[in-house]
């Protein structure tokens, strides 16, 4: 693979009010809940530092405070390729923060609770990202979407927010590609409708009457939704689809810890067979980008 040296902001921040998980499990921190042998943070970091797209970055977050009371956020930044920040009012502004102080691109935004990330998704989808639309013509901003068919094939009882639209349904994966400083006003934008993230009709409504009603009807299609988006944000942006569904699941409930748990733990426990990969019910859904970039309409 021809790998491009993204820089990567890593969402450590807690949102208001606290974090359920981190209380249910004693800790200061969400992002420290063990997974089979790992904080989930650690598995985060250790993801992107063995992908050949990224080359260092941000952490943003947690508090000075957490970070004094943690002295696992200090080990994880002790090899120097990532940097401390902290965190702003809620996930936009830091991931802005962030973007401001790194001010190079193309920049990759996830968070540190992504507990089940790999290198070959975090691979694909960079790849994936820079290849969008023609060119002269690429978005600003890239959103990682999976396939909610994929996600309810191998997490059946698992509950998350899905995107209907009139030519498929999607979950968020939690990555975002900003390929240039134009994309720092989508998020901007994003910091005005994050509260919006578990009510999709909301963020529909944000983006017009008319809009909002094609959504609710069922007559709006992913590629309409993010034209509209991309007016309102002020910078293109696209999508691609990233085809594994561990990518829909964020570590930051006690049911998606436990899930992540499970599947973790059946990994280590099952012998190891180059022969035979995971299947659907392990989450190992096929990796490749989504339609071809060249479908995208240019914003």
């Amino acid at each position: 693979m021809n790998c491009q040296q993204f820089q990567a902001i890593v969402l450590a921040g807690e949102r208001t009010g606290g974090n359920a998980l981190a209380r249910s499990l004693g800790l200061p921190a969400g992002v420290l809940a063990p997974l089979a042998g790992r904080s989930c943070i650690q598995r985060v970091m250790t993801t992107l530092r063995e992908s050949c797209s990224v080359a260092g970055g941000i952490l943003s977050g947690p508090s000075a405070s957490v970070l004094r009371e943690a002295p696992e956020f200090s080990a994880l930044l002790e090899p120097g390729d990532y940097r401390w920040l902290a965190p702003a009012n809620g996930p936009a502004a830091s991931a802005f923060a962030a973007a401001e102080h790194l001010n190079s691109h193309p920049l990759l935004l996830t968070g540190a609770d992504h507990g089940l990330l790999d290198t070959a998704t975090v691979d694909d989808f960079c790849k994936d990202a820079l290849a969008v639309g023609p060119a002269g013509h690429r978005p600003d901003i890239v959103v990682g979407l999976v396939p909610h068919d994929l996600v309810r094939e191998a997490f059946p009882d698992s509950k998350r927010t899905v995107l209907r639209f009139s030519d498929g349904a999607f979950c968020g994966s939690n990555l975002f590609a900003v390929t240039s400083e134009t994309g720092h006003s989508g998020l901007r934008f994003w910091s005005e409708v994050e509260s919006f993230r578990k009510r999709p009709w909301k963020i529909a409504g944000r983006l017009g009457l008319k809009t909002l009603l094609r959504y609710v009807t069922g007559g709006l299609a992913v590629d309409q939704a993010f034209r509209a988006l991309s007016l309102k944000a002020g910078c293109r942006v696209s999508w691609v689809a990233v085809h594994e569904p561990r990518a829909a699941v964020d570590v930051d409930t006690v049911a998606d810890w436990e899930l992540a748990c499970r599947l973790l733990e059946r990994e280590k426990a099952a012998p190891a067979n180059p022969q035979q990969g995971t299947g659907p019910a392990q989450g190992g859904g096929k990796r490749q980008a989504g339609g071809p970039a060249e479908n995208r309409p240019d914003p």
